[in-house]
């Protein structure tokens, strides 16, 4: 049997268009799933508007889903270590109008 060598050199090459490289911001995120996927929806709401779209969504396999939320919980480590303590949303007072009217019954 024949010796399979592994390439010395693994590095990814990744390129970046600059319209990508720009970013969209997004202030919510709507996780669903299925048996088969995770579905990430990135949306901007802005205050006192009643309709907001989808920015960008990400559909990882459950092991992508599973790598991704452990490579944000350390990154989220590692900027309180240098940073504090991100204050959580429980924390903070948010009105549920976003300063638009309030809605009524």
């Amino acid at each position: 049997m024949a010796d399979q060598q592994i390439p010395q050199n693994n590095q990814l090459n990744i390129e970046i268009t600059e319209e990508v490289a720009e970013g969209s911001y997004a202030n919510l995120a709507i996780i669903t799933h299925s048996h088969a996927e995770f579905v990430i929806d990135f949306v901007n709401v802005m205050p006192g508007t009643p309709k907001s779209k989808v920015k960008s969504r990400i559909i990882f396999t459950p092991m992508h889903a599973k790598r991704f939320m452990r490579a944000l919980q350390e990154n989220v480590d590692r900027y309180e270590a240098a940073n504090g303590k991100i204050q959580d949303l429980e924390q903070i007072e948010i009105p549920m109008n976003f300063g638009g009217p309030t809605a009524q019954a």
